[in-house]
């Protein structure tokens, strides 16, 4: 299992003191609030920051971290994902899952034939879609709905696929 996750997005400055808007991918930000240290990566590099402050921006999280003093410093790291420990992920409801958990889960058919891989999970327009990479190694898409995924077994590593169809 990863130990760690990308939680957030760092968004633009807010404010004169060097806080940043953070977009969390759940939804979710109360998580985010208990947070003293994170690790911010950019361009594949991860840089350890200490949080000074955290404080509500309506539905947004804003975050000011040791060292960004000044919207122009607080610009400088806009864009950079946020990166956390497994413990402090967003809390799962039932049926739930963490994208970086999914990735490398076998996709499998009713007869229990291997058909590709999970890839990753994107966002749509209608909702997540599953990017499966398939035993020939070309990508298909499909959506995340129970209409077309079964039972996904997590310790077995496991997508039962009810409508391989949609691959094609």
């Amino acid at each position: 299992m990863i130990d760690k996750f990308v939680a957030a997005l760092v968004g633009a400055p807010f404010g004169v003191k060097g806080f940043v808007k953070i977009k969390p991918f759940s939804g979710e930000r109360e998580h985010l609030e208990q947070l003293e240290t994170v690790l911010l990566r950019r361009e594949n590099r991860e840089t350890p920051f200490h949080i000074e402050e955290t404080t509500r921006i309506g539905p947004s999280l804003g975050i000011k971290f040791r060292g960004i003093d000044t919207p122009e410093a607080a610009k400088t790291i806009t864009g950079a994902e946020l990166v956390v420990d497994r413990a402090h992920a967003a809390p799962l409801l039932e049926d739930e899952y963490y994208v970086e958990d999914l990735r490398g889960v076998e996709v499998l058919d009713r007869d229990g034939k291997v058909l590709g891989e999970v890839h990753d999970v994107i966002e749509g327009g209608g909702g997540q879609l599953i990017e499966v990479k398939l035993t020939g190694g070309e990508h298909r898409l499909a959506p995340f709905r129970k209409e077309f995924f079964g039972a996904i077994d997590m310790e077995k590593r496991t997508a039962l696929l009810l409508e391989p169809w949609v691959l094609e």
